[in-house]
């Protein structure tokens, strides 16, 4: 994405969003919003369908981001290091798709902690508009679907199920929306570690509910052994002990 690009975005969201709250959203015109972005109306059309579009502009490049991210991890990225471009965004075979999935999403609660005022104000317009409301849920859904895709080509093939797959995509989207709008309500909290925290219990769920492997960096549990052994039933606690000593030697 260019900086341009991402400025123009910038720019008319801030715009929309500015005069929405001022005006109302059904008060502002989309000759207004383009005047206050500093653009024709074709360019207006040309980049935003609509006044429900501008407000999530810049979701659009955000999303653009995420998938880039993503796909520099995906097995297809190989083939582009065997044909000798870029070596260096080249597909590590140990990297673990559920982080790369929560690092995006980290990304996106950045983006809009690190937008605080825009973010603010697009949450209480979408209080009030239900339009807007609406196309909140197409955005999200559209994160939790490029996140679903990535796993189900990135995940070995024990654990790259539709069902798999879709389940941890949901569940990082329910979790990050859920504390996002926790801070929302109160933008003074600082809620990162506790996202942190809660991205990090769903990949050790991910991982342990299909495989008895710990998360990376976490220590290996202690294998357990079973001891079966036979004493008469007279046998006293040292012979009891002698014996389970004797079995397991």
């Amino acid at each position: 994405m260019t900086a341009v690009r991402t400025h123009t975005h910038a720019q008319a969201v801030d715009a929309a969003v500015d005069l929405f709250t001022r005006q109302g959203y059904e008060g502002t015109t989309v000759e207004e919003i383009a005047d206050a972005a500093k653009v024709s109306r074709a360019t207006f059309f040309r980049r935003f369908r609509s006044k429900e579009d501008v407000v999530f502009a810049d979701h659009e490049l955000l999303l653009e981001e995420v998938v880039v991210m993503l796909a520099a991890t995906r097995p297809d990225a190989r083939a582009s290091e065997e044909a000798g471009h870029d070596l260096g965004r080249a597909w590590d075979p140990d990297v673990d798709p559920y982080l790369e999935v929560c690092r995006a999403a980290r990304m996106v609660f950045d983006h809009h902690v690190g937008q605080r005022e825009t973010s603010l104000a697009r949450y209480a317009l979408l209080q009030q508009v239900p339009a807007l409301r609406d196309r909140e849920l197409i955005t999200t859904h559209r994160y939790e679907r490029a996140f679903t895709h990535y796993l189900r080509d990135t995940l070995p093939p024990e654990r790259s199920t539709s069902t798999a797959s879709i389940a941890f995509a949901a569940s990082v989207v329910a979790v990050h929306n859920a504390i996002l709008r926790r801070w929302l309500r109160t933008p003074s909290l600082d809620l990162r570690p506790e996202l942190e925290e809660a991205f990090a219990d769903l990949r050790r769920a991910a991982v342990l509910g299909s495989s008895s492997s710990p998360l990376p960096g976490e220590p290996a549990p202690v294998a357990r052994r079973v001891v079966v052994t036979v004493v008469d039933g007279k046998a006293g606690p040292d012979e009891v002990a002698r014996a389970v000593r004797d079995a397991l030697v």
